[in-house]
């Protein structure tokens, strides 16, 4: 087992303890803040006039007037009957609106439940339907999708018009008055669905403490300052936008630039115009930007990349790398189930001994690898990850599950090992793990080298049926033009470099690799490819 705060410097948790929060005992911050609001007003006093947020029509709200927003948007609530612990859903884009009505149903002790509005129409039903809903707050493009819940009690408030100004202007919106934060460390305030089917979603219930220590560790061990600027280039409904960059930007004090589409041009426009310093994001994400790095050769503004949600290949990573010197890329692994963080790279991992660990377990979480009996394993061999701390939800909502053990241990779903320096590497999740013939591939292993092959630009590693075997790897891959025609040619190239078996025994080629709403690699829909 690790323990997050011995492996890291002891300055970092030098206020840390252990303390109890409910019926819990957690290692966290000996002194923090109740809510997310309060933590607004906190940095209000300090940075008043200081741009906080710049929208996709490039207006700009300082803190101050961030916090008469979110006082206003709270009393306009307020006075519809939102109370403590009401559940509020949140169907925004990356907006002002969708951050004001955050920290307005913060301050209000609500419960946040963002949906995500990438998703298609029965997928956001299905979701309010398991959501106890009482208000919703919805973009107007979704209100013939979700304007018959009003007769099911659900009371719905539209944004309209957002090119024009803030879209719930039409409300007449309440004069509000700051202070007052309701929500305690205790309380429930975010309620948020997992990816994957609707049907497979799970309800994670985070509350404050889970919430305030992971932007607290996040601030400390990427170095966050007010000076930093970011951009949300991922679903601000997700966990990494909602914690790991809004959260994290309102308690530094630093400045948000807001978008409600992702574009690459836009984003290296952006980034070069306003000098970004901070980003956080998939290797989707980041690899789209790659896609036009000949036309921004050089963006010195970027200090720090952190990169998770899922696996990045140690070539992509070296790539990327390349074309920023001067960043440090922090590899992250999270969950929405951690409240973002779980391990980070405490250093520039392109450049390190160990390019595709995750890094080690944040402070206040503890790690552990176990065999398929919930045994430890010894360091180096690959099991079942299972984590806890402040920053570990407690349970699920409306869910009896066995993923969390009596004494607060979260099994994760992922397969990975940790070295003797504490570092942990993440293999697989484990069920995309390849069983062939009793061998056990993982997908990364085999992407990784693929990756390394001069002529493929992207590709992605999967399990599908064999009689013989039981499964066996195939693999789909994008090519540069003229580069890897024929299957056989990639195996040849593959057989240099790692064992028989691992080796993809069906390729195809594709112009692009499929991903989900949330810009994952769709790997369930890979597979129905070689159907």
């Amino acid at each position: 087992m690790i323990t997050g705060h011995e492996v890291w410097n002891q300055s970092v948790s030098q206020d840390m303890g252990v303390r109890k929060i409910g019926e819990k005992e957690v290692f966290t911050f000996l002194h923090m803040r109740n809510n997310f609001y309060e933590i607004l007003e906190d940095t209000v006093q300090r940075f008043p006039d200081k741009t906080a947020f710049c929208d996709n029509w490039s207006r700009s709200y300082t803190y101050r007037e961030f916090q008469i927003l979110v006082d206003s948007m709270a009393a306009t609530l307020e006075a519809l009957g939102v109370r403590k612990g009401s559940h509020v859903g949140l169907l925004l884009h990356n907006s002002i609106e969708f951050c004001a009505s955050f920290y307005a149903v913060c301050k209000l002790g609500a419960v946040t439940v963002p949906f995500p509005s990438k998703y298609r129409r029965t997928e956001i039903r299905s979701l309010i339907d398991k959501a106890d809903l009482s208000y919703l707050l919805c973009a107007e493009k979704f209100r013939e999708w979700v304007c018959d819940y009003e007769q099911k009690g659900i009371f719905i408030c539209y944004s309209e018009n957002e090119e024009e100004g803030f879209g719930f202007r039409h409300l007449e919106l309440k004069e509000g008055k700051p202070g007052g934060g309701r929500g305690e460390l205790t309380d429930e305030v975010i309620l948020m669905f997992t990816s994957g089917t609707t049907s497979e979603s799970k309800g994670v219930v985070l509350k404050n403490y889970n919430i305030i220590h992971a932007v607290i560790i996040y601030q400390r061990l990427c170095q966050v300052t007010s000076e930093d600027k970011t951009i949300i280039p991922v679903p601000i409904y997700h966990i990494t936008g909602l914690i790991a960059l809004l959260g994290l930007f309102v308690y530094t004090g630093g400045t948000v630039y807001l978008y409600r589409r992702y574009d690459a041009r836009q984003i290296l426009q952006c980034i070069k115009e306003n000098n970004i310093t901070f980003m956080h994001g998939s290797p989707t994400v980041f690899g789209l930007l790659m896609d036009f790095k000949e036309a921004y050769p050089k963006l010195p503004s970027i200090r720090t990349l952190l990169c998770g949600s899922s696996y990045m290949p140690v070539e992509k990573m070296k790539q990327l790398h390349g074309w920023m010197p001067s960043m440090k890329l922090m590899t992250v692994f999270g969950m929405t189930e951690t409240s973002s963080p779980g391990t980070l790279f405490p250093y520039d991992a392109a450049t390190s001994i160990y390019p595709s660990s995750s890094g080690r377990p944040i402070p206040g979480m503890e790690l552990k690898i176990v065999d398929e009996n919930g045994k430890e394993v010894e360091t180096g061999q690959v099991g079942i990850v299972f984590v806890r701390g402040a920053n570990v939800l407690e349970y699920y909502y409306n869910m009896q599950t066995d993923l969390i053990t009596e004494d607060g241990w979260l099994n994760t779903g992922d397969m990975g090992y940790v070295n003797e320096d504490s570092y942990v590497f993440f293999v697989d999740r484990k069920k995309d793990m390849i069983n062939r013939g009793g061998e056990k591939i993982w997908c990364t292993d085999v992407e990784d080298e693929l990756l390394a092959l001069e002529g493929i630009r992207d590709a992605a590693v999967v399990g599908i049926p064999s009689e013989k075997y039981g499964e066996v790897a195939a693999a789909i891959v994008v090519c540069e033009k003229g580069c890897f025609e024929k299957e056989e040619d990639i195996r040849q190239a593959l057989g240099q470099k790692m064992a028989r078996y691992k080796i993809p025994e069906r390729i195809l080629f594709v112009e692009e690799i499929p991903k989900t709403p949330g810009l994952k690699v769709d790997k369930k829909y890979i597979r129905t490819l070689f159907k």
